[in-house]
């Protein structure tokens, strides 16, 4: 009998939200109708992809070089580099840290990469008070969910939703008016940015040249968690690196673009080093850049420009599959297509075989990615690893349907049985009237299409008789 999976369950949990649906339907087409436009308001986008990916791939290709010069960078301006090889060393680096220094409270500004390493729930452990600051993750946080969405990690709440949600962790009187919520988020976290001993953001970018940390917001958080508190960490993955400002331009031309349609955002945060005895800013400056599976990825050629990825999540955006199931029905903290091969490359192909199913091949993310990566290629290489590791009777079954589908004959074999079984399962409007259990609850949320008595490729002019 056919047992669900538990991404076959969050996923039939994604398809019957209704609300969900909706809020991705509706933003999803905004955001790229609006991309679509702020790139021909530019001009040139392609040539400025080209750059982007080139940039990235020269420091890809000698990273360890550029690595040093970072740290060497870094450590001339009078900050401080740890090298990770685990989410848990930066946790281990950052309470001891805390503890030398006094540090009770931390303000965060939105980063994918704490996230990745569940960085909060560790130094909650430890005793420390930890805000995020970005109003999206700030909601979700109160929440205790994680981001449905790698830049609106919000957007699976409703104003309804966040107003009962502030009423309840926040003890302030119903609202469901947006002025009056963000309001009400920016009074909460005020006193936080004031009372904090130590801010943590992630990076953008960070310069080798300078070893300058490159921060993109549209809130003004990120200010204040770099320069009120007294100590300032940035934790970024070692992909991150680029080679000097030049290289920068192009990535700040297409990740505002890609991100949220913008020809730049509202604030663009350059910060090298702490602030020096006469400055403004913090006292200590501290960079910590994580390896996880980063250094592996490099080395297989077949998977590296995945680490080109600028985080933009465009990818989502154009996805037809992240934009019916959001973003909570993906296993780990990315979603969407660079999800699906991040969540592959992080934590195994045989971790995740049914994530890597959950595509159209449809080329949709290859065409808007703004560092050119052929995100469909590697799920199919990805799928083929999968299935190396599914067994004897399965792995012969997939190269049988394989030579199946190749031969002519074959394929029409095939299409003409499937015809018949869905002319059996299915009633002329595509909803299914009998066949296991697991098909029929598909039917409720979407009608399945009858395959053709006749195959298209038969259909076609008759050879006129002589």
């Amino acid at each position: 009998m056919f047992k669900p999976t538990p991404f076959d369950r969050a996923v039939e949990a994604g398809l019957g939200n209704r609300f969900l649906r909706q809020a991705l339907a509706h933003t999803t087409a905004a955001v790229t109708a609006g991309r679509l436009a702020t790139m021909a308001e530019i001009g040139g986008f392609q040539p400025l992809r080209e750059r982007a990916a080139a940039s990235r791939d020269r420091v890809l290709d000698r990273l360890d070089e550029y690595l040093e010069r970072t740290e060497a960078a870094v450590q001339r301006a009078g900050g401080h580099v740890f090298w990770a090889e685990t989410g848990r060393d930066v946790a281990d680096y950052i309470l001891k840290l805390a503890r030398e220094k006094g540090v009770r409270t931390v303000v965060k500004s939105k980063s994918m990469v704490t996230e990745e390493i569940a960085l909060n729930p560790a130094l909650e452990r430890a005793g420390l008070e930890v805000f995020e600051t970005d109003l999206g993750e700030y909601i979700v946080q109160l929440a205790g969910e994680r981001p449905s969405h790698i830049v609106l990690p919000a957007l699976h709440k409703s104003r309804e939703d966040v107003a009962r949600l502030f009423e309840e962790k926040l003890g302030l009187p119903y609202t469901d008016v947006p002025e009056d919520l963000t309001r009400a988020a920016r009074q909460a976290l005020r006193r936080r940015f004031l009372e904090a001993d130590m801010g943590i953001t992630g990076a953008n970018f960070v310069v080798a040249e300078t070893g300058t940390v490159v921060l993109l917001e549209n809130e003004g958080n990120i200010r204040l968690t770099t320069t009120l508190p007294r100590i300032h960490v940035a934790i970024t993955g070692i992909e991150k690196i680029v080679a000097d400002f030049d290289d920068l331009i192009p990535l700040l031309k297409v990740l505002p673009v890609s991100a949220l349609n913008l020809k730049m955002p509202g604030y663009a945060s350059f910060l090298t080093g702490p602030a020096g005895p006469k400055g403004e800013g913090p006292e200590e400056f501290h960079l910590v850049l994580l390896d996880s599976y980063r250094s592996q990825v490099l080395a297989e050629p077949d998977f590296r420009q995945m680490l080109r990825c600028i985080r933009c999540g465009a990818c989502l955006n154009v996805c037809p599959v992240y934009g019916h199931i959001g973003g909570h029905a993906y296993p780990w903290v990315y979603s969407g297509p660079m999800g699906m091969v991040l969540t592959a490359l992080a934590r195994g192909p045989d971790a995740c075989r049914d994530l890597l199913m959950a595509t159209t091949l449809c080329r949709a993310c290859a065409e808007v990615c703004p560092v050119m990566i052929d995100q469909p290629a590697m799920f199919l290489k990805l799928r083929r690893l999968a299935m190396e590791g599914r067994g004897p009777i399965l792995t012969g079954a997939a190269a049988a349907a394989a030579g199946l589908y190749a031969s002519p004959p074959g394929y029409d074999l095939t299409t003409r049985a499937l015809s018949a079984v869905s002319l059996v399962l299915l009633d002329a409007q595509g909803r299914v009237r009998r066949g296991p259990e697991i098909i029929k609850k598909m039917g409720r949320r979407r009608r399945l299409p009858r395959l053709a008595k006749i195959p298209f490729h038969r259909l076609g002019p008759k050879k006129e008789e002589a």
